[in-house]
């Protein structure tokens, strides 16, 4: 019996390690004997996992079954109740583990600080560590960022100075203390410039926040920059578009590791490089390196941002072999990429091999659906959302109201509209009110969608832009030439040196049949040196992308094009021809 509940255990690990939880919570639930070993590898598995809500279920219903816990199960629980900050909860379990006589057990010690600490008992933090007769690094940094995160830095730096040995992370949790309050300065003016470790801290936050002139002064401070300082000087680089300074801090740096590949890759793909991203994870494969579910994100992006399958599938090998397949994380990046590369079933596929599907896999989905103008189907995916607990967001939002009105659902999205605000609680963004209004306009509401618009206009953010747009583009397609002149002279007004006011603007005369009118417009924006960024498309044939730019004939295909073009145009315009 006991081998038997061993090897199930073991089984639960596993499964949970790859990311299949509900698999091992399936597994668990059909074990017909559980002992505390079984317990806390369930607890742990969700603990690792982030599911604190099933942490603390877990170990109620492990209570009503009669298992006494153990230091094991108290640290994981109390992982549980720190990150659901659940205080009253935490205290409860705090009261047992003294009742039980676990006090003394240094884990838990610990866990029990990070707990206080994370919910804002910093008093209550303090009174564990001072009954504490053994300490360690945990300790000192848990209870160091008990005070911090309570914004308590006389004490925090009475601690500091208190601490035996001052770990990196220490530094860490004091800079990101007083950076999070504002008083990112007070750690240079405190003497702290001497120190590898917090010079470190430091390039990392100015990194993590684009301050690219001050990390490099920091940066260049350092005697001899560490790996960390070289990784987030890449990132720091990469971070205002700057690939090139990134490329040579890349090829600078002495031990290179999955960090520094994974910033190059992500870098290049967050700056429209998708080759260059594509081209490093090739490299990164190439030099031996294991690629981690950050750099298959990166470059997931990537080939969602060319939109070619053919990488996106490579790469979607290379998570299959790596076992990474059951991170939600890059589950969600393949749902994206395949929706993206246009293959719906690829996506669709992706979503259902993630074990446990969280916001954003279900947000994915929804998009791709919308992106696919499969509207019944991203109805459907709302659906499964509500029926499956999932807590929707702005995001699933603007999903569904984009969904709604590519496809001129009207009434679906006013209905969507509403409820946001009233069933969840949801305050509409700029975005979701520019969705609503331009599917109002294109669907001929232009006294709705103008009223609509107005409630909105007049702040001077985006959002006036793209309520103009939209129902400036409806005036055109309603022939509503008062309304669109006088919407396309704001449009203009605002954005002066773009080019789609005076588009839109001379779309609509020539809808009009205002012929001068429309030439006046495109010569005003000659005038003003405003150019019209030509059309592009492109096609990927055998895992090569061609693209075509409106006006350049120069391709070497061309005339076979145009003879296919023109075939195509004498079958469209003379259908009683075609199977002849």
């Amino acid at each position: 019996m006991q081998l038997e509940v061993f090897r199930i255990t073991s089984r639960i690990v596993s499964l949970a390690k790859s990311g299949r939880i509900s698999h091992a919570r399936k597994m668990f639930d059909e074990m017909s004997h559980r002992d505390a070993v079984a317990w806390n590898a369930m607890l742990a598995s969700y603990s690792h996992l982030g599911l604190h809500q099933e942490v603390l279920s877990l170990f109620g219903r492990m209570r009503m079954c009669d298992t006494r816990p153990d230091h094991f199960t108290f640290t994981a629980t109390l992982s549980g109740c720190a990150g659901a900050y659940e205080l009253r909860c935490g205290t409860k379990i705090h009261a047992l583990i003294l009742v039980s006589g676990y006090r003394s057990y240094l884990p838990v010690g610990n866990a029990l600080i990070d707990m206080y600490g994370k919910c804002l008992s910093p008093s209550s933090a303090t009174g564990v560590f001072e009954e504490m007769n053994l300490r360690n690094e945990v300790t000192w940094c848990s209870l160091l960022f008990a005070h911090t995160k309570a914004c308590q830095f006389d004490i925090a730096d009475k601690v500091f100075e208190v601490m035996p040995i001052r770990v990196e992370i220490a530094w860490n949790i004091m800079i990101a203390g007083h950076a999070r309050c504002g008083e990112i300065e007070s750690c240079l003016e405190s003497g702290w410039s001497s120190a590898v470790e917090a010079m470190n801290s430091l390039l990392s936050f100015y990194a993590e926040h684009g301050f690219l002139s001050d990390a490099m002064k920091v940066f260049e401070s350092i005697g001899t920059p560490s790996q960390v300082s070289w990784n987030a000087i890449i990132d720091a680089n990469m971070k205002v578009g700057d690939m090139d300074k990134a490329f040579l801090a890349f090829q600078r740096t002495p031990k290179k590791n999955i960090v520094s590949w994974t910033s190059m890759i992500s870098g290049y793909a967050r700056n429209g490089h998708g080759e260059e991203a594509l081209s490093f994870f090739v490299d990164l494969v190439r030099n031996g390196i294991q690629p981690d579910d950050f750099a298959f994100g990166a470059v997931l992006h990537a080939c969602s941002s060319l939109a070619v399958l053919g990488p996106g599938e490579m790469v979607h090998g290379c998570v299959v072999r790596s076992g990474f397949n059951g991170y939600a994380y890059v589950g969600n990046g393949l749902v994206n990429m395949y929706a993206k590369c246009g293959d719906l079933e690829g996506s669709y596929r992706a979503f259902h091999e993630i074990p446990d599907k969280d916001l954003v896999s279900w947000n994915a989905m929804l998009f791709a659906f919308g992106l696919h103008g499969q509207p019944n189907c991203a109805l459907k995916c709302y659906e499964e959302m509500v029926a499956t607990g999932v807590k929707l967001d702005k995001v699933t939002f603007l999903g569904l109201l984009m969904t709604c009105s590519h496809s001129g659902l009207i009434d679906e999205s006013r209905e969507f509209y509403e409820n946001m605000r009233s069933i969840h609680g949801l305050s509409p963004e700029m975005d979701h009110v520019a969705c609503v209004v331009d599917m109002l306009a294109r669907g001929g509401h232009l006294s709705e969608a103008k009223d609509l618009a107005i409630k909105y206009l007049g702040t001077g953010d985006a959002l006036d832009i793209r309520s103009y747009e939209a129902l400036l583009r409806a005036c055109s397609t309603h022939r509503n030439v008062g309304f669109g002149i006088h919407l396309g002279k704001a449009l203009k007004d605002l954005e002066p040196h773009k080019e789609r006011s005076y588009v839109l603007l001379s779309n609509l005369y020539c809808a009009s049949g205002q012929w001068n009118e429309a030439e006046m417009v495109r010569q005003a924006m000659v005038d003003e040196g405003v150019k019209k960024m030509p059309g592009c498309s492109w096609i990927e044939v055998r895992n090569k992308v061609t693209a075509f730019v409106a006006g350049n004939h120069s391709y070497s295909c061309s005339l076979e094009l145009y003879k296919m073009l023109n075939i195509l145009e004498f079958e469209m315009r003379n259908p009683c021809f075609v199977g002849f």
